[in-house]
C-alpha cells in the first residue's frame, strides 16, 4: 500500500489525481449543485447533496488514513466527493443569505423559473396526492374512531352485564347476611332470655343468702357474746357489732373487712362501717377505704355507700347517677331524702320537701310484701328506716298535692284593686306580671325583718287599677336558699273576684246585716252594710217576728265602677212597729248560694 505520508509522495499524487479527476468531478459537481437549486422548491437538495458528500469525503479520508484502501485508487473518489460537497454546500449557504425558496439561478434567469413552473404541475399533483393521502388518513380515523366507539359500547354492556351479575351476588349475599343476621338475632334473645332467668334465680339465691344471713344475724345478736372463730358473713357482721358497741373500734373495723370480704349485698352493715370509719378517720378516710373495696367487689350497697361519703353537691350528683343507672335499688331513695331532710338542711324550702317526700314514698312502696327485708341483715335497722320515713311523710303533708302552689286574694276598693300573695313556703322576693309574656314587675320589701330568713321581708302585695279587665296574672319567688320558683299563671276575672270578695265580708261579718233603732232613729231598720257590698248580692228576703221569710228588700244594682258608694236614691232603711220583736233575713248570693237564717233581735 502506498504510505501518503512518506517524503513527498503524498504531495505528488494529490497533485497527479487532481490533475486527471479534478475536472469532470469539478464538472459532476457544478452541474449537480445548479440541478439541486432549481429543485429546490420541492426540497432542499443542495443541502442534502452538501450533507452526503460531506460525509463521505470523511470516510474516505478516514480509510486512506487507516490505510483500508489504496490512495491511488481512493484520492479521485475523495477529490469528486469534496467537490460535491463544496458545490453543494456553497449553494445551501447562497440560497440561505437570499432567501430563495425557488433558488438563486430561479431568481436571475426567467427560463429556470418557468421551468420550475412545469416542475410545480407536478408538485401539484403531489400535493393533490397528499391530500387524498390526508383524507384517506382522516377517514380511516374516523372509521377507528367509530370502531373505538362500538369497542366502548360493547365495554359499557359487558359493564353493566358484570355490575349486574355482581349486584345479584351481592344481593343474595345481602339475604344471606339479612337471614344470618336474623338467625342471630334470634339466639342472641335464646341468650338474653337465658341470662335473664340466670339472673333471675341468681337475685333470688342472694336473697335466699341474705335472708339465711339475717336469720344467722338474729340468732347470734339473741346469743351476745363475740363468735372467738368467725367464719360467716353473719358472724363476722355480729362480731362487728358487738366490738363497737363494747368501745373496740380496732377488732370492729377488722370485722366489717372481713364481712365486706363476702361481698354481700346488703346496705347496713355499711352504712354502720361508714359511721364507724368517719368518727376515726374522717370523711376522706372513709371514702377512701369504700373506694378500695368498690373496685374490688360488685355489690351495689358497698357502692353506694361509697357515694356517700363524698361531699354535698358532688354527693347528690353521684347519688342521682346511681339511682339512674340503678333504679330497682330502693335503699338508694331513702338515702336520697336524706339530701333534702330538715336535719340534713336545717330549713327546707318546698322544693326541698317535694323531693324528701318523692323520695320516701318511692321507699315505702316496697314495703307491702317484704319487698325490703332482702336489702338488709339487721331487721332492726330496716324498722328504724320505715318509722322514720312514715314520720316524715306525715309531717311533710300534702306538700306533692299539685294545688300547694301561689294564689292571689284581690280586694276590690273605690280605688282599685289590691293583690294579696299568699305563698306555700317563706321567700326573699317576690315579682309579678300581667298576662302571658313580658318583663316581671318586684313587690319590693317591706320596713321588717322576716323572722324565717333574717332578710328584709317581700312584699306580699301590690295594687291594680280597678280598670283592669280580665287577665292572667303571673307570680315567681326566690326561696330561701335563692332559687326561682314558678312562674305559676293565675287567672283573674275581676267581676267574680268582686262577687266573692262581697261575699266574704258579708259572710264574716253578717251580724252588720240588720240594725234596729240605729243612732237612736226608733222604728226604723237599717241594712246599710247589704247596700255597700251589694254586687256579691242576687236578691234578699226577710220577714218580721217570725222566719216565713216572705218579704224581699230592694237592692240597687251593682256598680262596678264605683261598687261600694250607695246610690243617692238609694233607701237603706224602712219603717217597723214597736211590736216587731224580732226579723229573720237570708242573702241568695249571685253564685247561686244561700246564706244561712240570720235573725235579729231588737234590743
Amino acid at each position: 500500500m502506498t504510505n501518503i505520508g512518506a517524503g513527498g509522495a503524498a504531495p505528488s499524487l494529490i497533485k497527479a489525481s487532481l490533475s486527471r479527476t479534478g475536472k469532470w468531478a469539478g464538472s459532476i459537481a457544478f452541474v449537480g449543485g445548479a440541478v439541486s437549486d432549481i429543485l429546490n422548491p420541492l426540497a432542499p437538495f443542495a443541502a442534502y447533496i452538501a450533507l452526503v458528500a460531506s460525509i463521505a469525503a470523511v470516510i474516505i479520508a478516514i480509510a486512506i488514513v487507516l490505510r483500508l484502501v489504496l490512495a491511488a485508487r481512493a484520492l479521485p473518489a475523495l477529490v469528486f466527493a469534496t467537490s460535491a460537497a463544496a458545490v453543494a454546500g456553497g449553494v445551501y449557504a447562497v440560497q440561505q443569505q437570499t432567501n430563495s425558496q425557488n433558488g438563486v439561478i430561479a431568481g436571475l434567469v426567467p427560463a429556470i423559473a418557468q421551468l420550475q413552473q412545469s416542475i410545480g404541475i407536478v408538485s401539484e399533483k403531489v400535493a393533490k396526492i397528499e391530500q387524498t393521502v390526508t383524507q384517506t388518513q382522516k377517514t380511516v380515523e374516523e372509521v377507528k374512531k367509530s370502531t373505538d366507539t362500538v369497542a366502548q359500547k360493547t365495554d359499557q354492556i359487558a359493564s353493566v352485564q358484570q355490575q349486574q351479575t355482581q349486584q345479584g351476588a351481592e344481593t343474595q349475599k345481602t339475604v344471606e347476611a339479612v337471614k344470618q343476621t336474623t338467625e342471630t338475632l334470634v339466639a342472641g334473645q335464646q341468650q338474653q332470655q337465658a341470662q335473664a332467668e340466670k339472673l333471675q334465680a341468681t337475685t333470688e339465691q342472694i336473697a335466699a343468702s341474705i335472708d339465711t344471713i339475717a336469720k344467722g344475724f338474729a340468732q347470734l345478736a339473741a346469743q351476745g357474746g363475740a363468735i372467738a372463730e368467725p367464719k360467716r358473713p353473719d358472724e363476722f357482721y355480729h362480731n362487728a357489732r358487738v366490738y363497737e358497741l363494747s368501745g373496740d373500734m380496732l377488732n370492729a373495723r377488722r370485722s366489717y373487712l372481713a364481712f365486706a370480704g363476702f361481698d354481700v349485698d346488703a346496705i347496713d352493715p355499711y352504712t354502720r362501717f361508714a359511721t364507724l370509719l368517719r368518727v376515726q378517720d374522717g370523711k376522706a378516710g372513709a371514702r377512701e377505704v369504700f373506694g378500695q373495696l368498690a373496685d374490688k367487689g360488685k355489690a351495689l350497697s358497698i357502692k353506694l355507700v361509697h357515694i356517700l361519703q363524698f361531699d354535698d353537691a358532688q354527693r347528690l350528683d353521684k347519688l342521682n347517677a346511681f339511682i339512674a343507672a340503678n333504679p330497682d335499688y330502693v335503699p338508694a331513695y331513702y338515702l336520697l331524702a336524706q339530701e333534702f331532710s330538715e336535719d340534713r338542711l336545717g330549713s327546707q324550702t318546698l322544693a326541698d320537701k317535694r323531693s324528701e317526700a318523692q323520695a320516701l314514698t318511692k321507699f315505702v312502696s316496697y314495703e307491702k310484701d317484704g319487698g325490703l327485708l332482702k336489702y338488709f341483715v339487721d331487721q332492726t335497722q330496716l324498722a328504724d328506716w320505715l318509722d322514720r320515713s312514715h314520720s316524715r311523710l306525715a309531717a311533710l303533708g300534702e306538700v306533692l298535692d299539685p294545688r300547694f302552689v301561689p294564689s292571689l286574694t284581690p280586694m276590690r276598693s273605690n280605688q282599685g284593686w289590691s293583690m294579696t300573695i299568699s305563698l306555700p313556703e317563706p321567700a326573699t322576693a317576690i315579682s309579678w306580671r300581667l298576662g302571658t309574656s313580658g318583663p316581671f314587675t318586684d313587690t319590693g320589701f317591706l320596713a321588717m325583718n322576716d323572722q324565717t330568713t333574717g332578710k328584709p321581708m317581700a312584699n306580699p302585695s301590690f295594687e291594680l287599677p280597678g280598670s283592669t279587665a280580665a287577665t292572667t296574672i303571673a307570680i315567681k319567688y326566690l326561696d330561701i336558699r335563692g332559687r326561682e320558683t314558678g312562674p305559676f299563671d293565675i287567672r283573674f276575672d275581676p267581676d267574680i273576684a268582686l262577687q266573692q270578695g262581697d261575699k266574704q265580708i258579708l259572710d264574716q261579718f253578717w251580724t252588720s246585716w240588720i240594725a234596729f233603732d240605729s243612732g237612736g232613729n226608733h222604728g226604723l231598720v237599717y241594712f246599710t252594710q247589704m247596700l255597700s257590698y251589694r254586687c256579691a248580692i242576687k236578691e234578699v228576703h226577710y220577714s218580721l217576728n217570725g222566719a216565713a221569710l216572705d218579704k224581699s228588700l230592694e237592692i240597687p244594682p251593682c256598680d262596678k265602677k264605683d261598687p261600694y258608694a250607695i246610690p243617692y236614691d238609694a233607701k237603706g232603711y224602712f219603717k217597723v212597729a214597736d211590736s216587731v220583736k224580732s226579723m229573720s233575713v237570708q242573702v241568695t248570693y249571685t253564685d247561686g248560694t244561700k246564706s244561712p237564717v240570720r235573725e235579729y233581735k231588737r234590743q
